[in-house]
């Protein structure tokens, strides 16, 4: 797919700092297909990757209580942005917990739903003011693209690495804590 667009003459740098723009795929996604998929140097490649997923970031803190009001209107649509909205309120506990720390690690880790995109809506929600949010996500973007840049560059090990972190975060994750009751 992203070999037709090379074709259409769309140059690689300018799919990497779409793809890292993009809410699922993010940061994560550009460097995985920048580094493995289209060989660039990884020093030229985390920075297209950076600056691309950080473009969003200001957009969703001027727009998104616009947008909200508008799908309240919509049925359906207004029904799921809310959905998304509480859910990625719940997520936002450990933010509200640790502050601007944990917006940084919320955002560097790099898994599905905690990227960019959900520490803005989520410090959004939170009622953190845009310049208290700018610097911990951008660090927290940074450390994930070292993370993920570091996994790419170690190539199968990286992967067996990430496995095993993931599997240990979902653990973790899932793991009844003290105090709180378990459904």
């Amino acid at each position: 797919m992203y070999q037709d667009l090379v074709n259409l003459g769309v140059s690689e740098p300018l799919i990497v700092l779409i793809i890292s723009m993009l809410p699922v795929s993010e940061l994560r996604g550009a460097l995985l297909v920048a580094i493995p998929v289209f060989h660039m140097p990884w020093y030229f490649a985390l920075p297209i990757a950076f600056v691309g997923n950080l473009v969003p970031v200001p957009f969703l803190f001027l727009f998104l209580e616009r947008l909200r009001r508008l799908s309240t209107r919509m049925g359906l649509i207004g029904e799921l942005v809310e959905k998304f909205l509480n859910l990625t309120r719940r997520r936002a506990e450990f933010i509200e917990r640790y502050g601007r720390l944990g917006l940084v690690l919320f955002v560097a880790i790099p898994l599905p739903l905690t990227g960019a995109w959900t520490g803005s809506i989520a410090a959004f929600l939170l009622g953190m003011r845009f310049r208290d949010a700018l610097l911990p996500i951008c660090l927290g973007v940074l450390i994930a693209g070292i993370i993920v840049t570091v996994l790419c560059l170690l190539g199968w090990v990286g992967a067996v690495i990430a496995g095993v972190g993931l599997g240990v975060l979902v653990v973790f994750w899932l793991w009844p804590r003290r105090g709180e009751r378990s459904p």
